[in-house]
């Protein structure tokens, strides 16, 4: 009974490292792809080191499958047969939980599949800066024309520059936030500040 509990341990241990080398590799890809073809490989060394870690992380946990199952393709190898009998209940249940959280983050793509298209999960400097132009021509610069006409007692140019301005403010949240608002559920209390915004300086 208990080799055959032995048996039933390091068989579900490798199907799971298989599970989770499969679900890192994919993590991998996701990464890289996009990165690559933005070619943003080199500017975005944070995208560049997850995809690496993953990597060697799939190679790690395949490793381990590959070294249980040599000796059932005819192939002696003595660390296989000592993985084998190394692999405990314990670490069953980890390597489950390891593959179990892999898929689940694959579930989680749909999700936020916008935030994640492309390289916008590893953002870069030069898009930080893009949004920085982009706040500042569209938002700073409209309130400050409509202050300056509001100054100047041009109250249609007023309500012109802060409609377009605020206009522009949603398209850029819009923008910003992708279709993850129109997918995800919020409930009361989920969007709150945590500081009260300030009209003016105290």
């Amino acid at each position: 009974m208990t080799d055959t509990l032995d048996r039933m341990d390091w068989r579900i241990g490798a199907a799971a490292n298989l599970v989770v080398m499969l679900m890192y590799f994919m993590i991998v890809a996701a990464i890289l792809v996009p990165l690559i073809k933005e070619q943003q490989l080199r500017a975005n060394r944070l995208g560049a080191a997850t995809a690496a870690i993953f990597f060697t992380c799939a190679v790690h946990h395949g490793s381990h499958s590959v070294h249980m199952l040599l000796p059932s393709l005819g192939i002696h190898s003595a660390s296989g047969l000592a993985m084998r009998a190394a692999f405990d209940p314990f670490q069953v249940v980890w390597d489950l939980i390891t593959a179990a959280m892999g898929i689940y983050y694959w579930t989680l793509r749909r999700t936020y599949g916008s935030l994640m298209s492309g390289a916008k999960l590893f953002e870069d400097m030069r898009e930080r800066q893009k949004q920085a132009l982009e706040i500042n021509d569209n938002i700073v610069q409209g309130l400050a024309t409509a202050k300056l006409a509001l100054e100047l007692d041009q109250h249609a140019v007023t309500r012109e520059a802060l409609e377009s301005t605020l206009a522009s403010a949603r398209g850029l949240i819009t923008e910003l936030l992708g279709d993850v608002a129109e997918r995800q559920t919020f409930e009361p209390g989920d969007l709150r500040r945590s500081k009260a915004a300030l009209l003016r300086k105290a």
